[in-house]
């Protein structure tokens, strides 16, 4: 019965140490985790910079695009005279 309570108090003991050294182990990476999620804060704010960036890109360019082609259909309308209208002509058999 003295063997038994002596395995029982050296796995108390064991446990105890166990704990001791997971919590250890979970301080010590906590740092590191820290600087891991500054890192990927960083990195995801970079990346929405840039998408921010590219679609203003693609604003300016479509605008761009579209004041292209209303100025050059302005000049056209400037340029020709109306057409007259057309009539189908009937043909008599």
């Amino acid at each position: 019965m003295a063997e038994a309570m002596e395995q029982t108090e050296l796995s108390e003991k064991e446990l105890a140490a166990k704990r001791i050294e997971i919590t250890n182990f979970y301080k010590e990476n906590i740092e590191h985790l820290k600087i891991q999620l500054e890192y990927e804060e960083m990195l995801r704010d970079i990346e929405k910079a840039r998408a921010e960036r590219v679609q203003a890109q693609m604003f300016l360019a479509q605008s761009m695009a579209n004041s292209s082609n209303d100025d050059n259909n302005q000049d056209l309308e400037n340029a020709a005279p109306p057409l007259p209208k057309r009539s189908l002509k009937r043909q008599e058999s």
